[in-house]
């Protein structure tokens, strides 16, 4: 009986390792899919690639087709930052941020600030990276 008891305990514990590590993977998905919404929804951000300048519907757009062009390379969202919202393929060239403001920043820095707050969850301060 006990060794039963130890079986089936170990078989939830699988069971509760795989349904833990295919939460995580949909948790990616959703990451992204939060990250790019960030950028479709923003009110006078202008996303600037190679030089010309896109509405956030365009850059929305652009980031969804980078990112299924990526395949298995993008596994997490920062694999999403790194290989599809930080630059040009193309060209090398990093893509930029304007906001309504007038500020210009590189994206991967408005994507990592994005991220953490993503992580931290709705409600909650997001600490300055290091």
């Amino acid at each position: 009986m006990a060794a039963a008891a130890a079986s089936t305990a170990r078989s939830t514990d699988a069971a509760d390792a795989t349904a833990s590590a295919t939460q995580n993977a949909l948790s990616e998905t959703a990451k992204i899919q939060a990250l790019i919404s960030t950028v479709e929804r923003s009110k006078g951000l202008v996303f600037i690639r190679n030089g010309s300048v896109h509405d956030p519907v365009q850059a929305a757009s652009h980031l969804r087709l980078k990112w299924k062009n990526a395949g298995k390379r993008v596994r997490t969202a920062e694999d999403f930052i790194r290989y599809c919202a930080t630059g040009s393929s193309m060209s090398g060239k990093p893509y930029r941020i304007r906001f309504a403001d007038g500020r210009v920043e590189d994206s991967a820095v408005y994507f990592h600030s994005q991220l953490r707050r993503i992580e931290a969850g709705p409600n909650k301060p997001v600490a300055a990276k290091p």
